[in-house]
């Protein structure tokens, strides 16, 4: 069975979470599967040594899971990107819109270098607006984003639209 088919056997459907009329897609199935999670970062770190990526940039929280993991394999560093107040020390922020109000995240300000090849890593990709902010975030301490990853894309919002002029190295392993 190919990854993706997989990672989808393993995701489940919760309805009406958060709120009424969503279904959320639950990865949290696929942390049961020890040998699962070592194909999808040995899959994942082929792509990206491949690319030359310096390193890897975690959504809070569930982009920490596989993020953290993929940095390691790759030998690279791993950034987190956190909501607003959660970091210690100085950081960069940004503020960004939601379908539902605002929010903004942040980044330590020495997280990244110049001109350093950053993958911009998240559990899932929806409208986008999470992982543009991250790359804005690392576009103000003068890295490049070169890749972006998800397991999951749910293709009927249009996230990639949001992201695309970041980076066009858009990988998702499962598709909705």
């Amino acid at each position: 069975m190919i990854l993706e088919e997989r990672i989808k056997k393993a995701i489940r459907d919760v309805p009406d979470f958060p709120k009424e009329g969503i279904i959320f897609k639950d990865i949290t199935p696929i942390l049961q599967d020890a040998q699962l999670c070592k194909d999808i970062v040995v899959d994942l770190s082929k792509k990206f040594l491949e690319m030359g990526i310096e390193g890897v940039a975690g959504i809070e929280s569930r982009g920490f899971i596989f993020g953290q993991a993929l940095a390691i394999e790759m030998n690279v560093p791993f950034i987190p990107i956190r909501k607003k107040g959660k970091l210690p020390y100085h950081v960069v922020s940004h503020a960004y819109d939601l379908e539902y109000g605002s929010a903004e995240i942040e980044m330590h300000t020495d997280a990244v270098s110049e001109n350093q090849k950053i993958l911009v890593h998240d559990d899932l990709l929806a409208t986008g607006g999470t992982a543009a902010a991250a790359a804005e975030l690392i576009l103000m301490q003068g890295a490049r984003v070169e890749a972006f990853n998800f397991i999951v894309d749910l293709t009927f919002l249009n996230g990639e639209n949001a992201i695309s002029k970041y980076s066009k190295n858009i990988i998702t392993l499962a598709r909705y």
